[in-house]
């Protein structure tokens, strides 16, 4: 999470204009940006490993004996590639996960700020701004984080790509395999990127003050 907000930063503070505002779009490619360097260099590898030890956990035969134990099995058998399955449908996850995010909060901010880019905002209404970034990520990436889960768990083999995974889940599933587990992250996801945001906030503030430059 701190690589993603400090390449956020990163990429905003060169992208803002000549008054120090972040319009919307911009905000939004930043947080594409900030996402796929994400996936790239800490979700890919963590989720593949995760959602591999789960599904093994739940077979009939479980293989690992324990997390360390699946980590080497993967690698000793699928070598490093095996920690990066599903590398395009991360990628594509956790990019639109946070362009949603960032694109709603920077609009939020920009709207509640209007003309004065100096009003302070306060920790209640950044949560709220959060929380609705959070429902919109939710709303908008979920199909997305469906595939992402197949492509990296233990069968992973039956889909050729990433399209046809999506292809398959919707001829074989229907259009509803998408949102599946929809209403119980919606509430998780909320409160946690409400969190995320404030403290992300408050550390801005507190980092402009003690580093102000002209």
């Amino acid at each position: 999470m701190p690589d993603m907000f400090g390449m956020f930063e990163f990429l905003s503070n060169r992208a803002k204009d000549e008054n120090g505002r972040l319009d919307s779009t911009r905000g939004l490619l930043c947080g594409l940006g900030a996402g796929v360097m994400e996936a790239v260099l800490v979700v890919c590898p963590m989720e593949t490993v995760k959602v591999k030890f789960i599904h093994d956990q739940t077979s009939a035969k479980p293989q690992y004996k324990g997390f360390f134990h699946g980590v080497r099995e993967i690698v000793r058998s699928q070598g490093l590639r095996g920690t990066y399955q599903g590398l395009t449908a991360t990628i594509l996850k956790q990019g639109s996960n946070q362009a949603i995010r960032f694109f709603v909060m920077t609009s939020l901010k920009n709207w509640y700020k209007g003309d004065d880019q100096n009003k302070t905002i306060n920790p209640i209404i950044t949560g709220a701004f959060g929380a609705i970034a959070g429902a919109a990520s939710v709303f908008g990436n979920t199909p997305l984080d469906v595939i992402k889960t197949r492509m990296q768990g233990l069968e992973a083999h039956k889909y050729k790509s990433t399209l046809d995974c999506a292809l398959k889940i919707l001829k074989y599933e229907g259009l509803a395999a998408f949102y599946k587990g929809t209403v119980p992250r919606l509430g998780r996801v909320c409160l946690d990127v409400a969190i995320v945001f404030i403290i992300y906030e408050e550390v801005v503030k507190v980092l402009n003050t003690v580093w102000k430059t002209d």
